[in-house]
């Protein structure tokens, strides 16, 4: 006959964790930014590139194959949230990264050493404000391809040694709320990571119609070609001016400082119009 309690205290003291399976968390961070790859004509503008950090496994499971930085939460210590924060400090030595939860990834088989549940992030960085890197096996990877064609997306990645071309399949899950869920043709990288990447960049790149979070990847003083360039790579398109400067008018002001050099005429910088200033 179960047992009935009188108070919650008294039924505190008689639970045990142990009578239940547990399972192992991680988190999980896409870390994204967009830089500048350098042209040899000194009258051109530096082209934009998107980039994601990855690491290489040194150990099994999926040793020698590539993966989004993570880590396992301390449940007795941290919040996930702080878990992905002290994985990002880390890997990139920066404490005030933009992080935002992506999704809960939690395949029954995702890893083969035990149930393993995780909560993915993204998380926005200007490439300029990273000091070394810690983690050797850490590398960035520009995102040189983003094509869809029926519901097969594919995403090509490179680092200038090594290419690695995803490939994923889209269904419709709710017509209502046009939501999708992935499935990797092949997994390519570690774990189920293939699928946070693309989620990670679909995500970014609806956001940016609502949001300014594209600010997030910008230096404090910019011109508004290289604005208008981070917008174009985020987008997969190219924009016409008069649409990108409808796009951004009440969301950048005008400085007095130029930026000069480059083979150009000085060009004036705008920063980012903090809605709470």
């Amino acid at each position: 006959m179960e047992k009935v309690y009188n108070s919650e205290t008294e039924f505190l003291k008689d639970y045990n964790a142990k009578d239940f399976e547990q399972l192992s968390m991680t988190a999980d961070i896409l870390l994204i930014s967009v830089s500048s790859e350098e042209v040899n004509n000194y009258r051109k503008n530096s082209k934009k590139m998107m980039s994601i950090l990855l690491v290489k496994r040194s150990d099994f499971p999926f040793k020698d194959k590539w993966c989004l930085p993570g880590g396992f939460l301390d449940p007795k210590r941290e919040t996930l949230e702080e878990c992905a924060k002290r994985v990002l400090k880390r890997e990139t030595n920066l404490s005030n990264i933009y992080l935002e939860q992506l999704y809960t990834y939690d395949s029954l088989n995702r890893d083969p050493r035990t149930r393993v549940v995780s909560t993915a992030f993204i998380a926005l960085v200007d490439k300029n404000k990273l000091t070394e890197m810690i983690n050797p096996n850490a590398c960035w990877f520009d995102v040189i391809l983003i094509e869809e064609k029926d519901n097969i997306v594919d995403i090509s990645l490179t680092n200038g040694v090594e290419n690695i071309n995803l490939s994923i399949k889209k269904t419709l899950r709710e017509k209502t709320t046009d939501r999708y869920s992935f499935k990797a043709r092949k997994n390519v990288l570690a774990f189920d990571h293939d699928l946070v990447v693309l989620a990670g960049l679909e995500r970014l790149k609806n956001k940016l119609n609502y949001t300014d979070i594209v600010f997030n990847m910008m230096p404090e003083y910019f011109t508004l070609g290289e604005l208008q360039q981070v917008y174009e790579v985020i987008l997969n398109k190219k924009l016409l001016d008069p649409a990108f400067r409808r796009i951004i008018k009440d969301k950048v002001v005008k400085t007095d400082k130029m930026k000069t050099g480059e083979g150009h005429r000085p060009s004036v910088l705008f920063k980012y119009r903090n809605k709470n200033d």
